[in-house]
Formats: structure tokens, C-alpha cells, sequence
């Protein structure tokens, strides 16, 4: 019996419809896990990095409910600085008297300039003005003769131009007496220490005499032990053998060093 011939199916030329359309379909959905990626929060994505990382290495990550910001340090805010503290009126009068005082320091020390500028000039007489108030250094030689504590006529003049001056001043003066280091021991004074005292207490009773209170005086003998200048030399050894008086400040406390612009002669 004679087989029966099957008709085949003619080609279909529409075929390539369905690869677009599955084409179409994959591009789509590409499109839509880009986009969703995108929009993936980044602090959630970091977290979710550093865990996996964290996984496959073995190293602790940070606790994923802690924000990512709250890890960053942040500068402090700076503080306000506090008010500057205004002075009292204790202060204010304190400074006041200060300030009067200096004024009229500075006057004592250029009236005691100008009345004793010869010997200012001829390098015997030193004027300064410092915290502790005003010096007035007076070589030994204006004052005394060797070895000798009685004031001489040329320097009682001087003492008495001072004493003019600081009169009616009422800071204290404290009067000292110096020397050299070359001993002396003769009948009236055994040794410098002597010599040294009973010139400063000759000056403090010319003083006296001069009208000058006796509460404001103090007589202080230091011999060789604070010299200004070396006791190698004849120079330094005249220089150390001074006599020095020195105005107190009443205030010393609030007193700075401040230059006065008074600056003896060598």
C-alpha cells in the first residue's frame, strides 16, 4: 500500500517578531534593576558593603544601627569667651593713688636732678627712679674724708638742697651706707660694718635737722656686701664707697618698672 506524502508547512517570515519582542523584554528589564539600584539608599548599600566585606575577610564591622554620620567626628563648637572682669572700686581708687603718686615721684626726682646737676655732671651724684621709688646715689667723697663719718661743708650743702625737696613729702627714706672691700679698723671704727652705719645715721640727723620727721627716717649700714662696681679697680672701689638714699613708694605693691627718662652722669 502506497504511503501517504505529508504537505510540509510553508515558511513562516514572522518569526523574528518573537526574538525582538524577547529582546525587547530583557532590555526592559535591565532597564528597571538599573533604576532600582540607583535609588538604593547609600547609607543602607555602605552598611550592607562593609558587612560583606567584613564576612569574607573575618574583621569586625560596625554596628549596622549606628548612622554612618554619627562615626565622623565632628570640631567642637568654641565656647564663648568669658566677660572680662571690670575693676572694683577699691581697684579703680587704688590705681588712681598709684597713678598720683608716680606723678609726683617723678617730680622729687628731677627737683633732686636739678639741684644737685654740678655733681650730676661731675659723675658724684646718680638719680633713678625705679618700683621701689627714688635713689639718690652719693659718692663717699662728696660726703665724707677717708676713713671718717662727720659730713663735710661741701656736702652738707648738697644734703640740704635735698632735704628741701622730700620736707613735705610723706614717704619714708631709708638711708644707707656703703664701702669697699679694703678692711679699716682703727680706734673709732673696728670695721666697715661700723663705718658704714654711723655714716648713714650722719645723714639721717642732718635730715632731722632739717625739718624732716623722724618717723619717716631709717638709718641702714651694709659695709662691703652690695657693691655696684668691682673692688678690683680704684674706680670700682670709689663707686662701691656711697652713700644712698632712698624715697619709699607708699604703695610698692601696684608699683612696675617704668623709666623716667632720668639718666645721671658717669
Amino acid at each position: 500500500m502506497a504511503r501517504k506524502k505529508y504537505q510540509e508547512d510553508p515558511d513562516n517570515h514572522d518569526r523574528w517578531l518573537v526574538s525582538y519582542a524577547d529582546f525587547i523584554t530583557l532590555l526592559l528589564a535591565f532597564f528597571i534593576v538599573m533604576y532600582a539600584i540607583s535609588s538604593v539608599n547609600q547609607s543602607k548599600y555602605r552598611i550592607f558593603s562593609e558587612a560583606l566585606g567584613s564576612a569574607f575577610s573575618g574583621k569586625p564591622s560596625p554596628s549596622p544601627t549606628t548612622p554612618m554620620s554619627a562615626t565622623v567626628e565632628k570640631e567642637p563648637f568654641p565656647l564663648p569667651l568669658p566677660p572680662r572682669a571690670l575693676p572694683s572700686q577699691k581697684q579703680r581708687a587704688r590705681q588712681a593713688a598709684l597713678l598720683r603718686e608716680r606723678q609726683q615721684m617723678t617730680g622729687m626726682a628731677r627737683d633732686i636732678l636739678q639741684v644737685l646737676a654740678p655733681l650730676v655732671g661731675q659723675g658724684k651724684v646718680r638719680v633713678t627712679q625705679s618700683s621701689r621709688g627714688v635713689s639718690v646715689e652719693i659718692n663717699a667723697s662728696v660726703l665724707f674724708a677717708p676713713g671718717e663719718a662727720k659730713l663735710s661743708n661741701e656736702s652738707g650743702a648738697a644734703l640740704k638742697a635735698v632735704a628741701q625737696v622730700v620736707r613735705d613729702f610723706p614717704q619714708a627714706i631709708q638711708v644707707e651706707g656703703h664701702t669697699d672691700m679694703l678692711p679699716i679698723s682703727n680706734a673709732m671704727f673696728p670695721s666697715n660694718w661700723e663705718l658704714s652705719a654711723v655714716r648713714a645715721s650722719s645723714v639721717v640727723r642732718l635730715f632731722i635737722e632739717q625739718g624732716i620727721a623722724e618717723k619717716r627716717l631709717a638709718a641702714v649700714g651694709y659695709g662691703s656686701n652690695q657693691p655696684v662696681a668691682s673692688n678690683e679697680t680704684a674706680e670700682g672701689r670709689m663707686r662701691n664707697r656711697r652713700v644712698q638714699l632712698t624715697i619709699l613708694s607708699t604703695i610698692p605693691e601696684l608699683v612696675t618698672e617704668v623709666p623716667v627718662g632720668i639718666t645721671p652722669g658717669k
